[in-house]
């Protein structure tokens, strides 16, 4: 047990060594504090006519355009102001008078550093400064005609969100992601529970589910949810045929397991390449379910499809792990997961068994895929994103026990969404969970549910 959870520690960041730079990069939006910087029409879309005359640009040659506006009274433009144009070295640079429109030229030497001052003893009549406006602005001007500067004054009201309102919104975040982790946790550590292999192609599983309901839906015309349902059936059925068609065979030919782990790789480059082939580089959206607004439920806010996704995922969990513990079928599972040998003199078909654990397996991770795509959107990635944090939650909760793996997602989950409330940049956010998972393996080599093992 040792050398298999060292053997798959390893390759997590192999894997992790493989994500592309932009995997979990999130897109940023442009400042909210932006001011528009044309002089011909004012940022609240309404033009005015100027109320004197209005400054030109030089003919030619590098300059700084500086636009100063007022954000205490509607970003309303700000004249006759004198600005002072220094650069590095404190030397002054140029003068310039805000014309009617709030817009003053300083001619420059070249590119560089320059700080914009601003005399408060040339404000207009009713514009005062305080303690929360800076009077310099520091810009740098490239080289090539010119560089835009806004310079505004006054302050704006800021509706200030209170840290609990974020923590409770996090951790549903929180809980919601953990549960699409679990669902493809759960189907990996059954298969890994019964045949000892470590599939690297799971997060294509993922993607599968998630590419099948697209295609549903927007090829076939199906509604989303029978849409997920055809797509999670499909899934079962790949699993099967993917259990028959090749890791049977390889089984039978006695194959080591180091050698089924790089077949998984080969598989899962195979699969995201006919993937990105098929379907493109670009997010693709289902047709229903895209935005939705949230509704308050006392504390936390939920839109009605993220709520249905945490429902659907508990209780395909909940059920799951019923039949496992109560049927014929879930205790056949976990015996050949205990002793496959024992199980098979006993005269249990153990292939069958296998066979049914990859149906089961495939269903659950097609499933995660489904909501992963109606929660966000369908790109040939979104698998291979969330693989390593599925490796994770399992390796953290314990190899081969599905309480692990439920525990482990689920923190995982979690931390990857609380991440950001303490200092984690969001683009990298999973790295918290990915520290947690080390300091835990440090302590407890075995995972938090996982069994010692004596090897020898």
């Amino acid at each position: 047990m040792r050398q298999r959870v060292l053997t798959l520690v390893s390759v997590i960041f192999f894997l992790l060594l493989l994500q592309p730079a932009n995997a979990f990069a999130d897109e940023t939006s442009p400042s909210p504090s932006a001011t528009p910087t044309s002089a011909d029409a004012e940022p609240g879309g309404e033009e005015t006519e100027p109320a004197g005359e209005v400054a030109e640009p030089p003919a030619d040659g590098d300059y700084i355009r500086v636009l100063l506006v007022d954000r205490s009274n509607g970003d309303a433009p700000v004249p006759d102001v004198s600005l002072t144009v220094t650069d590095e070295e404190g030397n002054e640079v140029g003068e310039t008078v805000t014309d009617s429109t709030g817009v003053g030229f300083v001619v420059t030497e070249g590119p560089g550093t320059y700080t914009v001052t601003l005399d408060e003893d040339t404000l207009p009549d009713g514009v005062e400064l305080n303690s929360a406006t800076a009077t310099e602005l520091t810009i740098t001007a490239r080289l090539g005609g010119a560089t835009n500067a806004a310079f505004p004054i006054g302050t704006q009201a800021v509706n200030v969100v209170p840290f609990s309102e974020k923590l409770s919104v996090a951790l549903m975040n929180g809980i919601k992601f953990g549960l699409l982790v679990a669902l493809a946790a759960l189907g990996l550590s059954l298969i890994f529970g019964t045949t000892g292999l470590t599939n690297f192609a799971h997060g294509e599983l993922i993607t599968l589910g998630g590419m099948l309901a697209y295609v549903f839906n927007r090829t076939v015309g199906l509604p989303v949810i029978l849409a997920g349902i055809a797509a999670v059936v499909l899934s079962a059925a790949f699993g099967w045929a993917q259990d028959k068609g090749l890791w049977a065979p390889l089984r039978k030919r006695g194959t080591g397991l180091i050698a089924m782990m790089i077949v998984s790789i080969g598989l899962g480059l195979f699969l995201r390449n006919v993937y990105q082939y098929l379907f493109g580089s670009s997010r693709l959206s289902l047709s229903q379910y895209v935005t939705q607004q949230r509704r308050d439920y006392g504390p936390i806010a939920l839109a009605d499809k993220e709520l249905a996704i945490i429902v659907i995922a508990t209780v395909t969990i909940v059920v799951t792990c019923v039949v496992l513990m109560k049927t014929r079928l879930g205790k056949a599972m976990r015996a050949v997961s205990d002793n496959p040998a024992l199980s098979a003199s006993s005269g249990m078909k153990v292939d069958r068994v296998i066979s049914n654990v990859w149906v089961l397996g495939c269903a659950l991770t097609g499933l995660s895929g489904v909501l992963l795509a109606i929660n966000n959107q369908v790109n040939f990635l979104m698998g291979f994103k969330l693989l390593l944090l599925v490796f994770a939650g399992v390796t953290l909760g314990g190899l081969g026990t599905i309480w692990g793996a439920l525990a482990g997602s689920m923190i995982i989950g979690i931390m990857v969404e609380l991440g950001p409330l303490f200092g984690v940049p969001s683009s990298i956010k999973e790295v918290g969970a990915l520290v947690v998972l080390i300091l835990v393996l440090l302590v407890r080599p075995q995972g938090i549910l996982g069994r010692r093992e004596r090897i020898g």
